[in-house]
């Protein structure tokens, strides 16, 4: 028996301030916060509003024996000090070696191939189950097409081999540590052109496993299955990877053959819709400097203000169709996301067990979680 449940660490970020004020108003377990500084831990903790006995643990990410010492003392460690691949590596691989669970908010996918390769094994023997992806990227994508296919297997028998992401709807932004984090990867990419390949590799996260041609999503297009004209997601390169990494924990349960793609959905018809994509094309939505930096961020009336609404559609070889739709009732970057991690965490406290390794929130939760975030986190999972 560990001393916590869950220790959040970054606690005094923005986000994980979310994160943390969530869970001590949601009737969380055993939880701490923890950060640097433990003077900041406690101003924290006494503006959310938590108890006065809340645990406040320091730790550096800097210091791998501080991190270790942290994960010895915890079932869970839920993490949001980002960008991943300048300050997670030492957290995963202390997690790794002392069996204990992990969860996080990256979106870093050539970052989390190299956890994969160099922890996966070490996991599977401590059996420290580690999940990267846990917020809007890419807990209701990954969910959804496991929503959606379980739905085409009760009811065509089989699973689809074509799926479409499509996002309709979305209110808020993403957040400063989603942009902090693909200039970190653009950084890194410079430097080392071979990381180049994993983010342009669909199959970057299933080591050993390449399925058909996948469509890359970068050029508008008119989308006659839906009659409107869709446009690039800045997410779809860590959504797709992270779908088709679930797929292949799975052992291929979507098929070998399964071909997913993301895009957004263009508002306005005919030309106006054409124009309207071409400009969404053009945009790099984490490019601005206006954007929240990290640690800052939306109001609580933007962020709960803010929603999304995505439709997969499953496509059969004798042209059959199923749809399903995920929605979400806060702004995807914050409020959702925030949500979203907490009920992953305690999803593996109090709902999962399964073996260690790096998973997929899919792939060792599914249904389960699914049933969790519609209960609690404001998510909606709809087919038909």
């Amino acid at each position: 028996m560990r001393d916590f449940d869950i220790i959040v660490f970054g606690a005094t970020g923005f986000t994980g301030r979310l994160v943390a004020e969530y869970l001590a108003h949601s009737g969380a377990p055993r939880w701490a916060m923890a950060g640097r500084s433990a003077a900041k831990l406690a101003e924290v903790r006494d503006l959310i509003g938590a108890p006065a006995d809340t645990p406040l643990l320091t730790a550096d990410s800097e210091n791998p024996a501080s991190l270790r010492a942290l994960c010895e003392r915890t079932q869970v460690v839920l993490t949001t000090v980002g960008p991943y691949q300048l300050y997670g590596s030492d957290l995963v691989a202390a997690c790794a070696e002392t069996g204990t669970a992990y969860v996080d908010l990256c979106g870093e996918p050539a970052w989390m191939r190299h956890m994969i390769d160099a922890h996966h094994e070490t996991a599977q023997r401590s059996g420290a189950r580690i999940v990267f992806s846990c917020g809007f990227d890419s807990i209701p994508f990954d969910l959804g097409v496991l929503t959606l296919q379980e739905a085409a297997r009760a009811k065509f028998g089989a699973p689809v081999p074509r799926v479409k992401g499509r996002v309709r709807k979305m209110q808020g932004g993403f957040s400063g540590g989603t942009a902090a984090s693909l200039k970190a990867t653009l950084a890194a990419a410079a430097k080392n052109p071979s990381i180049l390949g994993l983010l342009t590799n669909p199959f970057a996260l299933t080591p050993g496993f390449t399925g058909p041609h996948q469509p890359t999503g970068l050029i508008p297009e008119y989308d006659r299955t839906i009659e409107a004209w869709v446009a690039p997601f800045i997410m779809a390169p860590i959504n797709t990877k992270n779908v088709h990494r679930t797929n292949f924990l799975l052992g291929e349960r979507f098929g070998a053959d399964f071909v997913y793609d993301e895009m957004m959905v263009a508002p306005g018809l005919g030309d106006m819709g054409k124009a309207a994509a071409e400009a969404i094309a053009r945009i790099n939505p984490l490019s601005s400097e206006k954007g929240p930096k990290p640690g800052e961020g939306p109001s609580k009336e933007e962020r709960d203000a803010g929603f999304y609404d995505l439709l997969f559609i499953g496509e059969g070889p004798k042209g059959e169709r199923i749809d399903c739709v995920v929605t979400g009732d806060k702004d995807p970057g914050y409020g959702s996301t925030s949500k979203m991690i907490a009920e992953t965490a305690r999803c593996l406290v109090e709902d999962v067990a399964g073996d260690g390794g790096i998973w997929t929130p899919g792939a060792l939760m599914g249904n389960v979680l699914a049933d969790r975030l519609q209960a609690k986190a404001g998510l909606t999972f709809r087919c038909g």
